[in-house]
C-alpha cells in the first residue's frame, strides 16, 4: 500500500488497506475536494489534505464495475423487465426509448 499516492484524476481506481475498492468520478481544485465512488455506489467526498493522508494502491478499473450502478427492479420505467445478464451495464440504456 502507498501513502501519499500523489493527485488523483478522474477514472482512476483504488484500493484501501480493508481492500474496498473505488473510482475517482470528480476533482474540484478550486474547493480542493476530490469526490469518491466506492464499488457499492457509495460516495464520499474528501479534502485534498485527507487524500495525501489516504493509505490505497492504484489498481486497474474492476472487470465488473456495474456494482457501483446501483439499478434495483424499483429503478425500472413500468413495464420493463430486468436484464439479469448483459456484458455491459449501458446496454439498458441503449435499449431504453423512453416510453
Amino acid at each position: 500500500m502507498t501513502i501519499g499516492i500523489g493527485f488523483p484524476g478522474v477514472g482512476n481506481w483504488f484500493r484501501r488497506v480493508d481492500g474496498n475498492t473505488f473510482e475517482i468520478v470528480a476533482v474540484d481544485e478550486g474547493d480542493g475536494t476530490i469526490e469518491l465512488q466506492h464499488f457499492d455506489g457509495t460516495l464520499e467526498e474528501m479534502d485534498l489534505e485527507a487524500w495525501l493522508e489516504l493509505v490505497a494502491e492504484p489498481i486497474d478499473p474492476p472487470e465488473d464495475w456495474s456494482g457501483s450502478m446501483d439499478v434495483d427492479d424499483a429503478d425500472l420505467p413500468p413495464g420493463e423487465e430486468p436484464h439479469r445478464e448483459f456484458s455491459d451495464p449501458l446496454d439498458f440504456v441503449d435499449d431504453y426509448d423512453g416510453n
